[in-house]
């Protein structure tokens, strides 16, 4: 066995480990299944495995200016930062080495769950938040039962995560079909427990009406609409505490920080800011790149082999239903937990930093899910509980944490907290068992899992529900600008069987003149990651019933301004942030409606002459 575990330990350490090349193995994989051509096949393995690379570019950049920031706020406010026994880095380079080992377990018996559980509808397609509640999950099991060996974290890990993987796009749906209108997506993200406050809490508290106080219906004033931009709010946001807190803060911490450099300390504040949502921008950027491969390979796996299942995604596929929610609710989380910080540090009390993608993401989904349970009403209670959740949660996981990874406690989502400190619970009730109570943990977790499956089944919950939804029927255009089959013209005209189509000949002859032999067509969104790629894929298959060629492509609001297309498909909120980008802009509602999102290009074409 000792040869056999080492060449294991050496491909699970070079292979494994190394999640850049775990996501293009899987997207390797799904597309061969697929039987792709060669060089999709490759360039598309590529091109995820690049995107995780960049992804990590973009974390190593903003958290690498945490340390000042951190230092210089505490200085500020007058806080003490704890010490920690442990970093991240070194977990991750000592017990934390199984983390791919449960991701690529849990994955496993997660599809294996999914294939036998007709009621577990939804495949976790969220590659990033796999590694992090991986992580979660190995120093959690280390914090409460100690050093443990790595093949048991791993087996027991990996039943775990698979379960959560399962039970948590269920355990939203209810919501998540409020916020999308339907059950064609679920949502894969570990705000997910924070979705469920805000919603069912935002009910209970009677906050508001959905349809009247819809937040969509506020306007913000054009001088805030700048707040729309992540990158743009970020530096905005970071950059405001910063120079109020260099303005308070020590001069000795505030010259330590800024190691030597010959510049003005605001100049320096102001550039950390910038360093700061350059990161968010980059990391974002490595997200969509390695979402636009990672989706449509798992989606493939799961047409084969999972057939009926829906995929689970990231949060951003809801922001396109309440952009305004999503504001408010990051201004509200973002308000709150300044105050709250205030509140700490004169209680004695520590907060390490005001973690700004927690905040925009995190009171994002408050903000959505609250919004469409009571409108903007729920959207503030939303974006309220996750600045709490937040505050309250890095003082209380730093202090849990500490031996293993404390920045778990600052770089979290709710579920993060929930999850974990739930396997702490119980991990310490069970740790005179040992390793044998790290197989209790996961066989009780699994039993649940099934149980509840098994009900959900029986109650109609399975997959025939969602086959119910089906998939819209193409909308057939004729040249004349009606659907094929009706009789006159949206103009009203009459004529011939032969002057009518004398006069369809001319107008096709045309409009194929003026427009481009392949459309350009960009699929726009507020973060450029999993709503702008289904809008992206949705449109695909619309402009194929249409006949159109085109070469399709996603992206953010941001990163639109500069590029070039003929045809921009975004909701209206951001077209009229990108003006007359391109010659044709198509307003959506429905990015999952492919029949509402064919209508609309034909109409849109339909005008421009281009069909």
């Amino acid at each position: 066995m000792g040869v056999f575990e080492d060449i294991v330990r050496t491909i699970t350490d070079n292979l494994f480990s190394q999640v850049a090349i775990l996501i293009g193995l899987i997207a390797l994989v799904g597309l061969a299944l697929q039987r792709k051509p060669i060089e999709e096949v490759v360039g598309g393995a590529m091109r995820a495995t690049i995107g995780v690379v960049i992804l990590n570019i973009g974390i190593d950049l903003f958290v690498g200016g945490l340390v000042a920031f951190q230092a210089i706020v505490s200085s500020a406010m007058g806080l003490e930062p704890p010490a920690a026994e442990s970093t991240l880095a070194e977990f991750n380079e000592g017990p934390g080495s199984v983390v791919p080992l449960i991701i690529a377990g849990g994955f496993l018996v997660h599809l294996v769950i999914v294939r036998i559980f007709p009621a577990a509808r939804f495949v976790y397609l969220t590659g990033h938040l796999m590694y992090w509640m991986a992580v979660v999950l190995a120093a959690s099991i280390v914090e409460a039962f100690g050093e443990v060996d790595r093949w048991i974290v791993a087996g027991a890990g990996a039943v775990i995560i698979a379960c959560y993987w399962v039970l948590q796009p269920l355990w939203t749906q209810p919501l998540m079909r409020k916020v999308m209108g339907d059950d064609s997506v679920g949502l894969a993200h570990t705000t997910s427990t924070l979705a469920l406050a805000a919603g069912y809490g935002a009910r209970a508290l009677r906050l508001g009406d959905p349809v009247r106080h819809d937040s969509e219906r506020l306007r913000l004033p054009k001088a805030l609409s700048f707040f729309k931009d992540i990158t743009v709010s970020t530096a905005f946001v970071v950059g405001v505490i910063m120079l109020v807190a260099i303005a308070f803060a020590d001069a000795a911490v505030v010259d330590e920080q800024m190691a030597g450099s010959a510049v003005l300390p605001w100049v320096w504040g102001l550039l950390q800011a910038l360093r700061f949502a350059a990161g968010i921008a980059i990391l974002l950027f490595g997200v969509r790149m390695f979402l636009a491969e990672i989706v449509p390979a798992f989606r493939g796996l799961s047409e084969k082999a999972l057939p009926g299942t829906k995929p689970a995604l990231d949060i951003p596929v809801t922001f396109t239903k309440a952009p305004t929610s999503v504001m408010v609710g990051f201004i509200a989380s973002t308000v709150v937990f300044l105050v709250l910080m205030g509140v700490f540090a004169l209680a004695g009390w520590f907060v390490l930093v005001p973690p700004m993608i927690m905040l925009f993401f995190g009171g994002g989904a408050g903000g959505v899910f609250g919004n469409a349970v009571a409108g903007w009403r729920g959207a503030v209670f939303g974006g309220v509980l996750n600045g709490v959740v937040l505050a309250f949660g890095q003082w209380i996981g730093w202090g849990l944490y500490g031996s293993t990874a404390p920045e778990l406690a600052t770089l979290a989502d709710p579920d993060w907290y929930a999850v974990g400190w739930i396997l702490l619970g119980l991990g310490s009730l069970l740790a005179p068992l040992g390793a044998a109570g790290v197989w209790v943990i996961a066989g009780v977790v699994l039993a649940i899992t099934v149980v509840v499956l098994v009900v959900l089944g029986r109650r109609g919950g399975g997959r025939e529900v969602l086959e119910a939804v089906e998939e819209p029927a193409p909308v057939l255009v004729g040249v004349d600008g009606v659907d094929a089959g009706d009789g006159p013209g949206a103009d009203g005209a009459t004529g011939t069987a032969g002057e009518r189509s004398a006069a369809a000949d001319a107008s096709r002859a045309a409009a194929d003149a003026a427009r481009p032999a392949e459309l350009r067509v960009l699929a726009v969104c507020g973060a450029g990651m999993g709503s702008s790629l289904i809008l992206r894929t949705t449109a695909e298959a619309a402009l194929a019933d249409l006949g159109v060629a085109a070469r399709l492509d996603h992206t953010d609001v941001s990163s639109a301004r500069s590029a070039s297309a003929d045809v921009v498909v975004a909701q209206a909120t951001y077209l009229d942030e990108l003006g007359d980008l391109a010659p044709v802009m198509v307003p959506i509602d429905s990015f999952v409606d492919r029949r509402h999102v064919e209508q609309r290009i034909a109409d849109a074409l339909r005008r421009k002459g281009w069909l």
